[in-house]
């Protein structure tokens, strides 16, 4: 299983950015994605999840009306559409699988991580 992210960047409060997490090397569908993220000095958080299979979503408080979570048709990319972004939403972004039926905001339920990609709110 390999899972990549990218899209992060520089961006002005209330600007938008979307990342992107190539995943490959499932042998089911029955998995879904997270985004998280870690801010310096504090813990790694859950900020959403899709489901691969039937696409149900799930949306950190924090983030809720202001993130949007997606999938391409071939459920091969997974999309975090960050809009009305906050100095606050500043932190290094992960992409992460898990088993369907997990906690999808507990970081130790998700088996892959990609790498991080670093997003910056500038005030």
């Amino acid at each position: 299983v390999q899972l990549q992210a990218c899209g992060g960047g520089l961006v002005q409060a209330g600007g938008s950015l979307r990342l992107s997490c190539a995943a490959s090397g499932f042998t089911s569908d029955y998995v879904a994605i997270g985004w998280f993220r870690q801010a310096p000095g504090k813990e790694r958080e859950g900020v959403s999840c899709i489901s691969r299979s039937v696409g149900t979503t799930y949306y950190a408080d924090s983030v809720k009306g202001r993130f949007s979570i997606s999938r391409d048709s071939a459920k091969s990319t997974i999309y975090l559409q960050m809009n009305s972004l906050k100095p606050e939403d500043t932190a290094v972004y992960y992409c992460a699988s898990i088993e369907n039926d997990g906690d999808w905001d507990r970081e130790d339920e998700y088996d892959y991580w990609g790498q991080g990609t670093q997003v910056t709110v500038s005030s």
